[in-house]
């Protein structure tokens, strides 16, 4: 196994993530277990096929956070992607695209090796879909926070783009660095609603070269990056004229918690539909070992 900082390109920054190299043999139980184990936001298992199936189909990797198996997220497809590209042969870094088979589906990741800077992957997600608009009373009374809180200025929305986030505009960093939810409540709210996750988001930065400003908070604390909601929130900015279509922007995550993130993502704009969202940064291999099972 090996463990990566995903989104960032300095160690012991970004999100961390395990990926279990060949998991052939392991039962369902095990994975879980294992995650629950390595207790990261999510820990990946590669199921290595022949040379020809991955060709058509892609390599086969399940995703499991420490309580449940996902059928998709952003952290783990990035580093997952670049722990494949690099399997401990330099060589292999001259590979310019890795295309992964997970339960939502074939996602491809795309390489940028430039001079002197470390490899950049981009991820491009399942193409949005836009589930509904919410009520900030309702979403107030859901997470505790106040209804001068959010931006009223743009919509609390669930999108999709292979797992559903909430993607919900606070009004400034200060909300953002107090924020405090009620998880419980939050849970049953986005139960009934269609959403998985809520993610938070400010116009307000600490990098001014940053567009957003992020936080996702859950039931195994507060996720230092999350790649999957970055990808629902690119399609929300060109939706609601935060980005303009095609243009690479940054989103950053996990200052709070000493984990700081850099999350590029951009959209496209076709036909009256948002497609083509990305998402992209880099990856940072940090550790090797060996499970004993």
């Amino acid at each position: 196994m090996t463990q990566w900082d995903v989104f960032s390109s300095r160690p012991l920054e970004g999100n961390s993530l395990a990926v279990i190299l060949d998991a052939r043999g392991l039962t369902d139980a095990e994975m879980q277990a294992l995650a629950k184990e390595m207790n990261l936001s999510e820990t990946t298992f590669i199921l290595p096929r022949d040379a020809a199936t991955e060709r058509e189909q892609g390599i086969r990797v399940r995703i499991f956070t420490v309580r449940e198996e996902l059928p998709f997220a952003g952290h783990p497809t990035l580093g997952t992607a670049f722990a494949i590209r690099g399997r401990g042969d330099a060589k292999k870094t001259s590979v310019k695209k890795v295309v992964l088979e997970l339960n939502a589906g074939k996602v491809p990741v795309h390489f940028e090796d430039n001079a002197g800077e470390p490899a950049f992957g981009e991820m491009t997600q399942i193409d949005p879909t836009f589930i509904m608009q919410h009520d900030r009373e309702a979403v107030a009374r859901a997470t505790g926070l106040r209804p001068q809180d959010f931006d009223d200025s743009l919509p609390i929305q669930t999108i999709s783009t292979g797992i559903a986030h909430t993607v919900t505009p606070l009004k400034s960093l200060a909300v953002m660095q107090n924020l405090h939810i009620d998880l419980n409540r939050a849970a049953e709210y986005l139960a009934q609603t269609a959403g998985r996750f809520f993610y938070f988001v400010t116009r307000e930065t600490v990098d001014p070269e940053a567009r957003l400003h992020a936080r996702m908070l859950f039931y195994n604390g507060e996720d230092p990056a999350t790649g999957s909601a970055a990808g629902c929130s690119a399609a929300w900015m060109v939706a609601h004229g935060v980005a303009k279509p095609d243009e690479r922007v940054l989103i950053e995550q996990g200052v709070e918690m000493n984990r700081p993130s850099r999350i590029f993502v951009r959209a496209s704009h076709s036909d009256n539909r948002v497609v083509n969202v990305r998402v992209g940064g880099h990856s940072v291999e940090i550790m090797r070992g060996e499970v004993y099972l």
